[in-house]
């Protein structure tokens, strides 16, 4: 590269032309979500994505097997090596595995109080009750009083946040966002609340005191894996462009509705999100719903492998 070409990100230091937003997150090597869908999510709003590799799924699209984490000082090392070179705007966290890769995370974030942090927690009924509850606790006395976003499920946050529940009516946002803000957290995203009738769900950010979003969709005919890191993904990098907390919600909530429209099936599974689905005009969209089947490596002029084995 000539060095007298002046990089596009030469001479901002107030203003970045690609906020950084570091994200810890588990690799899903089915693609649904993870850090998968960290990177093209957030990469798809404008920012740049510090991805901190807290484990790995074992996973295909229908089901997870199992989780393998990594070692939580090898994960502390690599956020603060990056820490210390790039500036944040948001921190993300995403699924990381253990309670002590939480403490190392919630440590982190202490040491850098003023950085805003999305934090989501997924459904986890996969996995064994007993890790769950571990887990669960932790992000609740470690991670929740250093968040200033957290996105969940309904289901997933009534369980998890009131398991007392008395009442014969479903917790609301507000409820939850109650019980959320007894351990520090100003603001909660809860996202799939059904409504009356089975056909629409409603999405909400609110506070203790207030709904301060609320939108209404249909619910999509296909099973999905990925929604909740596609949605707290795109809203992190929202936020790191400078967008308010009301708009970066709702354009995020777009920009989830927008990715399951173009959902597809890659494997015998869920669906999977079309994170990108904006790049492809809507001639390729069109010409692409008509394709009979997908394509083969019979239908690119490339080599084959042609090994002694």
């Amino acid at each position: 590269m000539n060095a007298s070409i002046p990089l596009p990100d030469e001479g901002k230091v107030a203003e970045m032309a690609h906020p950084c937003v570091l994200c810890f997150n588990s690799n899903d090597p089915s693609g649904a979500g993870g850090l998968t869908a960290d990177i093209l999510a957030m990469s798809s709003v404008g920012a740049h994505v510090l991805a901190i590799a807290t484990g790995t799924y074992v996973r295909d699209t229908a089901e997870t097997f199992d989780h393998v984490a990594f070692d939580e000082e090898t994960i502390d090392e690599q956020a603060r090596s990056i820490l210390e070179d790039v500036a944040v705007q948001v921190i993300k966290v995403g699924f990381c595995g253990t309670p002590d890769i939480l403490s190392t995370i919630a440590e982190l974030c202490t040491d850098y109080a003023s950085v805003p942090v999305v934090a989501y927690m997924p459904s986890l009924s996969w996995w064994q009750d007993d890790p769950i509850e571990a887990y669960q606790d932790a992000f609740l006395e470690l991670l929740l009083p250093q968040t200033t976003v957290l996105v969940g499920n309904h289901s997933t946050l009534w369980r998890w946040l009131l398991p007392d529940w008395g009442s014969d009516r479903s917790p609301t946002a507000r409820d939850l966002a109650k019980a959320a803000a007894e351990k520090g957290v100003p603001y909660t995203l809860v996202t799939g609340m059904p409504q009356q009738g089975g056909q629409h769900v409603e999405n909400a950010l609110a506070t203790p005191l207030t709904v301060l979003v609320s939108e209404t969709i249909e619910r999509f005919d296909a099973v999905f894996t990925g929604a909740g890191d596609t949605l707290s993904a795109a809203l992190a990098g929202l936020l790191a462009m400078g967008d308010d907390l009301e708009a970066s919600v709702g354009e995020a909530l777009g920009y989830l509705d927008g990715s399951l429209d173009g959902g597809f099936r890659p494997g015998m599974g869920h669906a999977v999100a079309d994170r990108l689905f904006w790049a492809q005009s809507v001639e390729e969209s069109g010409d692409a719903d008509t394709n009979d089947s997908a394509a083969t490596a019979d239908d690119f002029s490339l080599p084959g492998h042609h090994t002694r084995h």
